[in-house]
């Protein structure tokens, strides 16, 4: 049969796409074991809130934005991830992350232990604790870290080392009297008392709060949160004396190849914002860089968590600015690990663990500023009532009103404190229960096809790294 003609074959967009065939055609799957794995989690980091970031950083570069390519999208491989748990429609990041980590779906609110569980009772999660895949990485002589910028107790990075009835119990105070008489402990001393393979070699985040006593002051003038009078920050220092305590970024700084193991605490609860951060704590990037220089030491290999915890915490407050930032400071952390890693040896999987409520509104003309007011054709977009409207707006949250919606202007709706406008009124916006996104490249990474359950993640990891039986 003849090839026909296109006449379109000289549009920009025709080779353009030309090319990405003649790119994916060269890509092959690397089917063998991996060394190491790094397995990237933005929080709340739904689809729509990649694509927005996309434009929102391409915008920032000069350019119209919607062209732009965020590092995480030349990743070769690519599924959805089904976020739903076992007793949720809509799910929270606890029972998500469990999944990733475990490979069993499992309830809302509850930290590696399975769906036999109900939350908040100590008495139900002994042996249905689920082993993870840094414990059993551990088990086999691999070195093991987290990162987060929130704290590092908080719900997601806390899959990876504990095991909890409740996420809630991040220090002693937050847990309530039977669970302690049961014999259930809260997850900054599971962190501090991880004692698979080596321990953890590289803890970085926020949360000092938990690890001290109410008795102690930080060096930020902030007390502690623990009502049982310990300091875990001094008994790790005591269980590890070649590890290095740090707390800012003076002392992150200092940290080196020679450092065999680290645990930083960067503010009392979470990390700032990238928006807001300042010259006292390391950025995201610089935390994954400073973690795989230690990890990578080990011959028998790695595996790293690193969690972009404050994209949530932005769309919780549906300030859409600072989830987009957040989202573009993950996407550099990738970045320098892509850079740092060599694909034939490294699993890099990038994806998120629920998505949220925000949506992309109208028909904006392209290069529209994506936190601006819709326009079209160079004028502003309205609604039934003849009020403007954003680009970017929520289904539920804080700036929904009873009553007529504001008509907002373009000096208030650009502003980073803004808060994008809400459908339904809630103090703090809900997740969403569609899929999220999978990138991924490296050993084993082409299993990621299709639409997966999100416990699906562990296997992929299991596959590459031969951690079971």
């Amino acid at each position: 049969m003849t090839s026909v003609d296109a006449p379109q074959k000289n549009d920009e967009w025709y080779k353009a796409a030309q090319q990405k065939i003649e790119q994916a055609k060269a890509n092959k799957p690397i089917d063998k074991r991996a060394k190491n794995v790094i397995l990237f989690v933005g929080d709340g980091m739904s689809i729509g809130t990649i694509t927005a970031s996309r434009i929102f950083e391409g915008q920032r570069k000069g350019m119209t934005g919607e062209e732009y390519k965020l590092n995480m999208e030349t990743l070769p491989y690519v599924a959805l991830s089904k976020t739903y748990n076992t007793d949720a429609q809509t799910p929270d990041s606890a029972g998500t992350a469990s999944a990733m980590v475990s490979g069993v779906k499992t309830k809302q609110g509850i930290i590696s232990i399975d769906d036999n569980v109900h939350r908040g009772f100590c008495n139900t999660a002994k042996g249905h604790e689920v082993k993870t895949a840094w414990e059993m990485a551990a088990e086999k002589g691999m070195s093991v870290g987290v990162v987060s910028t929130a704290r590092i107790t908080h719900a997601t990075p806390a899959t990876t080392y504990a095991h909890s009835a409740d996420r809630d119990w991040e220090n002693d105070s937050t847990m309530p009297n039977i669970a302690k008489n049961q014999g259930c402990v809260d997850i900054a001393q599971q962190l501090v008392s991880f004692d698979e393979g080596n321990g953890l070699q590289v803890v970085f985040g926020g949360g000092r709060r938990e690890f001290l006593p109410t008795t102690v002051t930080d060096p930020e003038g902030k007390t502690g949160k623990r009502k049982d009078g310990r300091n875990l920050i001094q008994e790790w220092e005591q269980r590890y004396p070649e590890g290095q305590y740090v707390y800012d970024k003076k002392g992150f700084d200092q940290l080196n190849s020679d450092t065999k193991r680290a645990f930083g605490l960067f503010e009392s609860s979470h990390m700032k914002y990238e928006a807001d951060r300042g010259n006292d704590e390391p950025s995201i990037a610089e935390m994954t860089s400073k973690a795989i220089d230690i990890l990578s030491k080990n011959k028998d290999g790695y595996i790293l968590m690193v969690e972009a915890g404050r994209i949530d915490h932005a769309h919780h407050d549906t300030n859409a600015y600072r989830a987009f930032a957040d989202t573009v400071a993950f996407d550099e952390a990738i970045k320098a690990a892509m850079d740092k890693t060599n694909q034939e040896d490294t699993l890099i999987i990038v994806t998120a663990d629920h998505a949220h409520t925000m949506i992309m509104n109208g028909y904006s003309d392209r290069g529209n500023p994506i936190l601006g007011l819709s326009k079209k054709n160079g004028q502003y977009n309205k609604d039934e009532f003849g009020k403007r409207y954003t680009t970017i707006s929520y289904g539920n949250g804080v700036n929904a009103v009873n009553g007529a919606r504001e008509n907002p202007t373009q000096e208030q709706v650009l502003s980073p404190d803004y808060h994008q406008q809400a459908l339904v009124k809630f103090a703090s916006e809900t997740h969403s229960g569609e899929d999220v996104a999978i990138f991924a490249r490296g050993p084993e990474a082409y299993l990621f096809q299709g639409a997966v359950e999100q416990n699906y993640i562990f296997h992929v990891i299991n596959e590459a790294l031969d951690l079971t039986k």
